[in-house]
């Protein structure tokens, strides 16, 4: 008999555990949005730099501008230039170019460590993008065991030329190393997150042209103000209770939700 109720007392305890605990984390899960990099004024180029193959004697060029906001853009940076596949002369252990990309800069260390981002409670990664229709990839990493993984994910555009916003689930980036696709593939460390960027690797030569507004971490719920007032087409939006605001902003926008 006391074993019996001593049997009922632990599992009376682990589900009233188990209760608050999801409690907590319903409580605890954010609705508004996590802005990794809003780029609002000129300063904030500073957070970031440029690559490309011109770094080690390419040809390809990277241009990074900041544009302030005017009736029909929101601020934002424009990412061009041109790829080029020419290979460096006397270099003869050089047999590959033809890339270009951005990303931000480390966050720079406190007494606790590494300033890292921490997206943990987040399920998707944000960017509002205006594209050239080329096959940008964007690249996240993270403080892993292995320094050079990198982990990356297609910046699909459904519209080019027009201002959109694409939503991507942490657990879609593939890992990459040096691009190359890495097995086997590990979870993402969401709670370790260093820098996010974009990167052209299609090594077609010729003009490129990315504009990019804002890249935050979202949940995609009604108080995320960013998703709520971006123009044009929202990819990848699985839960449709954000409401989106009629008026962009900045001048009039196609609207409309694709997944």
């Amino acid at each position: 008999m006391l074993v019996s109720i001593a049997s009922y007392l632990v599992a009376a305890n682990k589900h009233v555990l188990t209760c608050a605990a999801l409690k907590l984390e319903a409580l605890s899960t954010p609705t508004k949005p996590f802005p990794l990099i809003l780029f609002q004024k000129a300063e904030d180029l500073e957070r970031c730099k440029t690559m490309s193959d011109k770094d080690i004697g390419g040809f390809s060029t990277a241009n990074f501008d900041y544009h302030p906001v005017t009736q029909t853009e929101p601020s934002h940076v424009r990412f061009h230039g041109t790829i080029s596949t020419q290979l460096p002369k006397n270099q003869p252990h050089i047999q590959r170019t033809g890339y270009a990309g951005w990303r931000t800069l480390d966050r720079g260390v406190t007494i606790f460590g590494k300033s890292l981002w921490d997206v943990t409670m987040y399920n998707y990664l944000a960017i509002q993008f205006k594209s050239d229709g080329r096959k940008y990839f964007v690249n996240v990493q993270t403080e892993s065991i292995v320094p050079t993984d990198i982990h990356q994910h297609l910046l699909h555009s459904k519209t080019p030329g027009e201002w959109e916003t694409i939503l991507i689930r942490w657990n879609e980036f593939v890992r990459t190393n040096h691009g190359q696709v890495v097995e086997p593939q590990r979870e993402m460390l969401t709670q370790k997150v260093r820098t996010v960027g974009v990167s052209l690797i299609d090594r077609i030569p010729g003009p490129y042209d990315l504009s990019i507004s804002k890249v935050w971490a979202t949940n995609a719920g009604s108080d995320d103000h960013i998703l709520r007032d971006v123009p044009g087409v929202v990819g990848g939006l699985y839960n449709r209770n954000v409401r989106r605001r009629p008026d962009s902003g900045f001048g009039e926008a196609r609207k409309e939700t694709i997944t």
